[in-house]
């Protein structure tokens, strides 16, 4: 499903228009319809309402709302408009103002700030509307309108119920405008229309989205024809299932990839099993783990279906030598390098002559192989390119500097793809993989629940094997972070929220691919 940015999300507007011979105040009023349907279902009449409208188009909508909800919902309605100066307000926006004034018989209250923003008083009981801006304004808020929003968030804080239509008013559509929070109305409740915007994927920013309802008011799709490149894409069951493949009956382990996973050192030899149990449950073929001597016993034990490969030292890595002849390739299909594998100094040599000796190796390098990285910046130049790297929010800022919000570390991410030539995945609550070419899958499929130490090990097992089994980078980045959500959605029904454990989600890996293979 693309993810549309404003100017995108304008071109879609003027595409129907074009298409149905409507005009956009019949758009606004197919918008209001949809919105006062969802509040006339989710909240009794009786509850009082208050509507904030702005001069433009969305300020336009939410008066639509006021109207439908008080002339056939019945709703007791305040509204408040700015219009400062007296003639800021768009042609559609004054119309529905006149509208309303003209309509006396619903008792709706208008008033229109003109010279100054008097602050009203908004009670906990109250139902409130934001229609003030939106997500194509990207100026900071400031003034009284910075004042109205305080006013509104506080009394969203004492019990009131904010509803913001499109977006909340302050958040702008777009990555590429600076977002503070304490500058946006800090919704209960969403209502975006066709699309959520970029921004709405920021880990950060959820606090003032609320709970964010899409709402399908019947908009077209871009194509190529219409000269519009959509550079995100949220990852959803139809992408799983075209890029999944059933496995014909005449086939053996030899055709689904051999793979090596370097993990573990004293005292973390779990982060070894988990990302093993992961690769397993996701369809490898063959899987070799290679791990400090102390760790022959406990991998033996706990995943006896993978061979198992002893390094140098008894206690942690400090040589990534595995036989083959410096070149391109080695004779595993994939490798991945990182979990529980420590930072000791001779860790990060074997690292570093590791990615001198192989630099075409499909690869995926997790946890502590990217802290080796970030102790040495300089083996960052050396990442094979198309490599897939799986960096949390703090190992991706000690690789590439600390950022103060999610919308600067995505546009590092980006630039840092392009740059390094690799594919980052970027863990979160909202999932993205960034590509070299600056185009960007979001994964938001995944639960609280695994929020569990171990959960990224898994995964990184998984990525492994869907690489060894012949799925490219993305394919096998997507699939990955995808099936690793519904697999601990799974979990999380068997043993709730709470108590989801790593191991849960690597064993229901399986689980959910079979369920997108029906």
């Amino acid at each position: 499903m693309n993810i549309y940015n404003t100017k995108q999300i304008a071109a879609i507007h003027r595409k129907m228009l074009e298409k149905t011979g409507r005009n956009d105040r019949d758009l606004l009023i197919s918008i209001a319809d949809q919105v006062a349907c969802e509040i006339a279902e989710r909240w009794d009449s009786r509850k009082p309402l208050m509507v904030f409208a702005g001069p433009g188009k969305k300020g336009a909508a939410a008066l639509s709302v006021a109207y439908i909800l008080a002339d056939s919902r019945g709703f007791k309605t305040e509204v408040y408009i700015v219009n400062r100066g007296g003639d800021q307000l768009c042609e559609d926006t004054a119309f529905f103002r006149d509208e309303l004034l003209n309509n006396v018989k619903y008792g709706v209250k208008v008033t229109e700030f003109i010279k100054e923003i008097t602050l009203p008083v908004i009670k906990p009981n109250y139902l409130v509307i934001d229609g003030l801006f939106g997500p194509e304004e990207s100026n900071a808020v400031q003034g009284g309108l910075k004042n109205l929003i305080d006013t509104i968030n506080r009394a969203s804080n004492d019990g009131a119920t904010t509803i913001s239509i499109e977006n909340p008013s302050g958040l702008p559509g777009d990555l590429t405008e600076n977002i503070i929070n304490s500058n946006c109305i800090s919704a209960d409740f969403t209502f975006a229309i066709h699309r959520q915007y970029p921004t709405f994927f920021l880990d950060d920013v959820a606090e003032v989205l609320g709970e964010v309802v899409v709402l399908d008011v019947g908009l077209p799709e871009l194509t190529k024809e219409d000269g519009q490149d959509c550079n995100i894409r949220l990852i959803d069951e139809m992408d799983v299932h075209a890029l999944l493949f059933r496995r014909p009956l005449n086939v053996c382990k030899a055709d689904f990839g051999n793979g090596l996973i370097i993990a573990g050192q004293y005292g973390m030899i779990g982060a070894a099993i988990l990302s093993a149990r992961g690769a397993l449950r996701s369809g490898i073929g063959k899987l070799t783990v290679m791990a400090p001597r102390c760790a022959f016993s406990i991998l033996q034990t706990a995943v006896p279906e993978a061979l198992f490969r002893a390094g140098k030292h008894d206690f942690f890595i400090n040589d990534l030598e595995i036989g083959d002849k410096p070149g391109s390739r080695t004779r595993y299909d994939s490798i991945a390098i990182g979990p529980g594998i420590g930072t000791h100094e001779d860790t990060v040599k074997a690292l570093e002559l590791f990615l001198t000796k192989y630099p075409e190796q499909p690869l995926v390098l997790d946890a502590d192989a990217l802290n080796c990285i970030s102790s040495c910046p300089r083996l960052l130049n050396l990442l094979p390119k198309h490599c897939i790297i799986t960096p949390h929010k703090g190992e991706f800022d000690r690789l590439f500097g600390a950022h103060s919000s999610d919308r600067e570390r995505l546009l590092k991410a980006v630039d840092a793809a392009r740059q390094c030539k690799i594919i980052i995945v970027l863990k979160g609550h909202h999932t993205a993989i960034v590509l070299p070419n600056g185009k960007i899958f979001i994964c938001s499929n995944g639960t609280p629940a695994m929020a569990t130490a171990g959960s990224g090990d898994v995964l990184t097992g998984i990525i492994m094997s869907f690489l060894a089994q012949g799925y490219n980078t993305l394919k096998s980045a997507v699939l990955a972070a995808y099936l690793h959500g519904e697999a601990g959605k799974l979990a999380e029904e068997i043993h709730g929220t709470y108590g989801v454990t790593a191991s849960d989600i690597a064993d229901n890996i399986g689980k959910a691919i079979k369920n997108y293979l029906r």
